[in-house]
């Protein structure tokens, strides 16, 4: 890996084609989103990175700081976790429980038998920097911020990751967001006497002390004041005004890599069933950003229970039935995507009252959360799994009648979603003008595919979806050598480092 400070990198800017249709949300509520799931992720409160990027901005203005770098400082502090999905996987394995044991690492809680486990974190850091440094590239965040989100786990002293920055080698934002970050935390977590000494004793170490000696006198202050009014910041006009919601979905989805691509599946397939069964343009747009968002509560989730192979326990079973809960409340915090986040929160519920999270029947669901459900469903009996390989068209719609003899789906819209799912087409004045929004810039991806070899987009779909050199040199019959030296050539070409670098551009880009 290259040992000098990554440079931010402006043309990974999203192309203007892909800011435009159903799948798009403004630049705060795509923030939001992307907050709440780092949050989710982290065991964190939703509303953890909004209380730590406002204090940030207060570090900033403590020390100086001017009104854009205030804001800078701010929306690094909001992103901060937004490349915790991407190296999710490597603390569950790691550390058994990705969204617990994080939580206790931040907090300082770790328990022994936690720390013994925590081995060189290195991998997880250089994963975690550049994905969220390619997110504030792709919404075409300002440079300081894409410089501050590559470098955010560098520590004063040189012991932070993974390149081992010191001193001035490491973007002062970086230090004011550490800093309210820490100070939200730890004051929540150990009240706020303990939290200032723990900070103290971080002086010198993970942000300079001459810092914590101007933030000390005014952390109670602030703190007081985030409880006294829960206010939220403006989006700067100077910002780009949209991105695409499929850059939430794909970031959500680096959690579990076989995951990759599986809301956008769901997106489109529910928005050609919707313009099937003639729903009106307002409810096909709902539907297709409700798919869009449906696995933001997913996060919350660690991967073990994702990826356990074998019957839930009952407690596995009441984290994932709180899955759309959290969905419905992270929307209700955003405004203007509230409704969406309402609609993709029933994509669980079965029309016998079996689904969950609110146990509904036949008689409260309408056709758009009828479509979403069924469409999800069949997306992923399409989709392979770690315990499974993906069902064949005629075995999973097998089982989707299944589901219509059991009552928990209804005919004519499984008919509508296994139609959609072959190919039919609505009539014209039927369509959505936005129809393909949710596949991204084609013509990007088409320059794209067009520098891989057909053997390099190959390897790359599988290790998208989380094959191993040795797994993916098995299904292609080549050597582990051969599949690694393609894997290089695509990081060279996508100008990535990391496979869950990768996936993001790969998805963005339209080449999986």
């Amino acid at each position: 890996m290259d040992t000098a400070a990554r440079e931010p990198s402006p043309s990974l800017t999203l192309p203007a084609a892909a800011l435009h249709g159903h799948d798009t949300a403004t630049l705060s509520q795509a923030m939001g989103l992307l907050a709440i799931v780092g949050d989710l992720s982290m065991g964190q409160p939703i509303d953890g990175s909004e209380r730590a990027a406002r204090l940030a901005a207060l570090v900033a203005a403590a020390a100086g700081a001017d009104a854009a770098a205030c804001e800078h400082a701010r929306m690094v502090a909001l992103l901060r976790w937004s490349g915790c999905t991407a190296n999710a996987a490597g603390f569950a394995t790691m550390l058994g429980d990705d969204v617990g044991a994080r939580h206790a690492l931040v907090s300082r809680t770790l328990n022994a038998q936690q720390s013994a486990r925590l081995r060189d974190t290195t991998e997880l850091a250089e994963i975690h920097c550049e994905v969220a440094g390619d997110i504030a590239a792709m919404m075409g965040l300002p440079a300081a911020v894409e410089s501050g989100l590559r470098h955010v786990w560098e520590h004063y002293d040189g012991s932070g990751l993974p390149l081992h920055l010191r001193g001035d080698e490491v973007p002062n934002v970086v230090y004011h967001a550490a800093l309210g970050g820490d100070l939200e935390i730890l004051a929540r977590v150990h009240g706020v006497d303990r939290a200032l000494e723990m900070i103290a004793q971080l002086g010198d170490v993970k942000y300079p002390t001459r810092l914590v000696a101007l933030v000390a006198p005014h952390a109670r202050a602030w703190l007081d004041e985030l409880e006294a009014e829960e206010a939220r910041s403006s989006q700067p006009d100077f910002l780009p005004v949209s991105v695409p919601l499929t850059l939430v979905a794909d970031m959500i989805e680096l959690k579990l890599p076989w995951l990759a691509g599986y809301s956008r599946r769901v997106a489109l397939l529910a928005q050609e069933a919707a313009q099937l069964v003639g729903l009106p343009e307002a409810q096909q747009r709902a539907v297709a950003r409700a798919a869009l968002l449906h696995g933001i509560g997913r996060a919350a989730v660690t991967n073990t229970v994702w990826e356990r192979n074998g019957k839930l326990s009952a407690a596995d079973w009441e984290a994932v039935r709180l899955v759309p809960y959290w969905t419905a409340r992270a929307g209700s915090r955003i405004d203007g995507l509230g409704p969406d986040a309402q609609l993709a929160s029933h994509v669980y519920e079965r029309l016998d009252g079996s689904g969950y999270f609110r146990s509904l029947d036949a008689s409260a669901l309408g056709a758009p959360q009828r479509l979403l459900g069924v469409s999800a469903a069949w997306a992923a009996l399409r989709s392979p799994r770690p315990w499974r390989a993906a069902h064949e068209p005629a075995a999973a719609q097998a089982l989707l009648e299944a589901q219509v003899t059991g009552g928990r789906f209804d005919r004519a819209t499984v008919d509508a979603v296994l139609a959609a799912a072959a190919g039919v087409r609505a009539a014209p004045g039927n369509r959505s003008n936005a129809a393909g929004s949710a596949n991204g810039s084609a013509g990007a991806g088409a320059a794209a595919r067009a520098t891989l070899s057909a053997r390099e987009a190959e390897v790359l779909q599988r290790i998208s979806l989380g094959e191993s050199n040795k797994e993916a040199a098995r299904a292609m019959r080549i050597s582990p050598s051969t599949v690694r030296t393609h894997v290089e050539s695509i990081f060279r070409k996508l100008d990535c480092s990391t496979r869950a670098a990768a996936t993001l551009k790969a998805l963005t880009l339209g080449l999986i």
